[in-house]
């Protein structure tokens, strides 16, 4: 057998990694590599500290400067599993799905949906200029003419159950699942929320810095295809 030449070599490997199916890490342990953060007051302050970190080979949202942090990639339909656990004080926080144009709301947000990872509230829809629909409507979201996406409107759709979360301190699992335009959320097993006709069907996955510190152990991503 002919001895390919070196400089062909990493081009087969990308293509290895490029065939894996099944689920892989989507934060890789060690430093932020694919990921940008979005954090709008280091604009006038660049030497503004880190709003995220990796310690131990977990990612840490340090709460504070409020921001973002941003895949540089789009993805349509995956599973992602993400372990989280609050560093001191429960409070704020959130993972957003189909995630597009920067700081669309507020001059901070992207549009997006998030999945809600606020202590006690863990599993709520808020809509961020992207919109979706879920069953009984109004006495999750409240009166319909009060909803939209921006601004003052009625952006929360609260989530199914109660006391899935675990005390602080200990680990939570949330599994997000987006297919097509249904988004589906799990909070330890339980099933917390499932929406459909959502207004994008895929974009950039973004880790909320909103008040208060977390860290997560594992982002693991999974494509899924039929």
């Amino acid at each position: 057998m002919r001895t390919l030449p070196l400089f062909f070599l990493p081009l087969f490997a990308s293509c290895a990694v490029t065939a894996t199916k099944g689920p892989l890490p989507l934060f890789n342990g060690k430093d932020l590599d694919g990921w940008h953060a979005d954090v709008p007051e280091r604009d006038g302050n660049p030497n503004l500290g880190p709003s995220f970190d990796v310690r131990g080979g977990r990612l840490i949202s340090l709460g504070t400067p409020a921001g973002h942090l941003i895949t540089d990639k789009s993805y349509g339909e995956y599973r992602l599993v993400a372990e989280y656990r609050w560093l001191g004080e429960p409070g704020n926080c959130g993972i957003l799905v189909h995630a597009s144009t920067p700081r669309h709301l507020y001059g901070m947000f992207p549009k997006s949906i998030e999945c809600q990872l606020h202590a006690g509230n863990a599993g709520d829809f808020w809509c961020i200029g992207e919109d979706i629909r879920v069953p009984d409507m109004e006495a999750r979201r409240g009166p319909k003419e009060n909803w939209g996406v921006d601004g003052d409107k009625a952006r929360r759709i609260k989530n199914l159950t109660d006391n899935s979360e675990k005390p602080a301190g200990e680990w939570n699992q949330m599994v997000i699942e987006c297919r097509g335009r249904t988004i589906d959320v799990w909070v330890n097993g339980d099933h917390v929320n499932h929406g459909t006709d959502c207004t994008a069907d895929g974009g950039r996955i973004a880790i909320q810095a909103e008040g208060a510190p977390l860290e997560f152990r594992k982002l693991q991503f999974e494509p899924l295809s039929d």
